[in-house]
């Protein structure tokens, strides 16, 4: 849980407006949303631990917009319609133009995006742990059945399945993050699906990353979270034998 804890507060907490940019957007949004007339997009990243109002544009009759920012690094930005408060399309942006094209009425679900190759490898990625959710929303409906007919064997049995089930969830999401150790997608999957993971997961995927990957912002914050988990780990030993000192 604590390791939770330092992992958001180094993504994400509340929604604030930005300040106005000065630099040319090198990172552009070309939207098209079917049955939007009128209203406002965002776009929203995560700016010192604040999810930010980066940009912003109002939408007339065709549905059509383009909106962006300017980008040093590949990154998570959210799509927000004002007027549909309660969905947000998330989008690993890049530079140079991706386009989004979806409906109104499923502005998230919807959502078709193209131009991004990490967007493209994190949509690949979450296709592939949703069949490991839909195997974890088995177990935990067996395990409930069992609990009823007080069946312990059964129990114990779901208990070492669905522990092997996260650990191969752990090991997938490792070897796919070192597989595309090139790519930003590496480090922010490290980062949102490996922080509960035992260390040297995250070291595995740390060690592999390029030089380029290691300098970006996900790739500093993933070596950044491993620097804080092993200091508090090292800590926490330290106060252990202490205590054990008369």
């Amino acid at each position: 849980m604590k390791y939770q804890i330092i992992f958001t507060s180094l993504l994400l907490t509340l929604v604030f407006p930005a300040c106005n940019k000065s630099q040319p957007k090198n990172f552009t949004i070309n939207g098209d949303v079917k049955g939007f007339t009128k209203g406002t997009v965002y776009l929203q990243k995560v700016v010192d631990t604040l999810i930010t109002v980066i940009d912003s544009t109002d939408v007339y009759k065709n549905g059509k917009f383009s909106i962006g920012d300017s980008i040093d690094s590949p990154e998570i930005y959210y799509l927000q319609i004002k007027e549909k408060p309660d969905e947000s399309l998330l989008i690993f942006g890049e530079q140079g133009i991706v386009t989004v094209s979806s409906k109104i009425d499923k502005f998230s679900t919807a959502a078709v995006v193209k131009g991004s190759e990490n967007h493209d490898l994190l949509t690949q990625y979450k296709e592939m742990i949703q069949k490991f959710n839909g195997k974890r929303l088995d177990l935990f409906k067996a395990n409930f059945d069992a609990e009823r007919a007080q069946d312990q064997a059964t129990l114990d049995s779901l208990d070492k399945a669905y522990k092997n089930l996260i650990r191969k969830r752990y090991l997938y999401t490792a070897n796919f993050a070192v597989k595309h150790s090139d790519k930003e997608v590496a480090p922010y999957i490290a980062l949102t699906e490996l922080y509960n993971a035992n260390i040297s997961l995250l070291d595995t995927v740390n060690n592999a990353l390029t030089d380029r990957i290691k300098v970006s912002k996900y790739g500093r914050k993933l070596d950044r979270f491993i620097r804080v988990i092993k200091k508090n780990e090292t800590t926490d030993s330290l106060d252990s034998i202490q205590n054990l000192v008369p």
